[in-house]
């Protein structure tokens, strides 16, 4: 497995190497984890005027994670629902998105997080492992997905159990998979139309 030090710059070049030695088409994803529970994210909303709304709101701190990876370019994304946000669950998302795209070379660029660096990290062969520059979320489109998920799906969404919110997710994750387009608007920054 070979990991590039952090430094956007070095992304195009990275790519290129790549692709220089792949005997498979290659295939740049960004990748990020997020937290979905049921704590409620109350948000303005329309009404006409005078009229008021109700909106239930709960502070239970019940959790779950969803791992996704985008591809820019085309908008494709694969996304996990799983319990935690750790080295194990991490090589098990490896490991799906290497099995969906087994006839490619994938580059993944992912941010610093522990478990993005852990020595017992089992990534697969077709996967080579880019860090993001430190302190620089703004660089990670997925960070955008995380934003558009939680104020289509999520706004003023009340949740009696971590079963619905889950069951919530698979919905909106659904919907982004289908929708490459509205993904590819927002994630196909300049920088990475540079890349490769």
């Amino acid at each position: 497995m070979r990991r590039l030090k952090p430094s956007s710059k070095k992304l195009p070049e990275f790519v290129s190497s790549v692709t220089k030695i792949a005997r498979k088409p290659v295939r740049v994803f960004f990748q990020d984890e997020a937290c979905f529970g049921r704590i409620c994210q109350v948000r303005k909303v329309w009404l006409p005027t005078g009229e008021r709304t109700e909106v239930k709101a709960q502070h239970v701190r019940q959790y779950t994670y969803v791992y996704s990876a985008i591809e820019p370019k085309t908008g494709e994304s694969v996304s996990l629902i799983l319990p935690y946000a750790n080295t194990d669950w991490m090589s098990v998302f490896l490991k799906e998105l290497s099995e969906r795209y087994a006839e490619d070379e994938i580059v993944l660029v992912l941010d610093g997080a522990g478990w993005h660096r852990s020595r017992g990290l089992v990534v697969p062969a077709n996967i080579r492992l880019v860090c993001l520059p430190p302190y620089s979320p703004q660089l990670n489109p997925v960070e955008q997905l995380w934003k558009g998920v939680k104020a289509r799906f999520f706004g003023n969404a009340y949740f009696e159990t971590l079963e619905a919110v889950e069951s919530h997710l698979v919905t909106a994750l659904r919907w982004v998979e289908a929708n490459t387009a509205w993904v590819k608007s927002f994630a196909y920054f300049p920088y990475i139309q540079h890349a490769i």
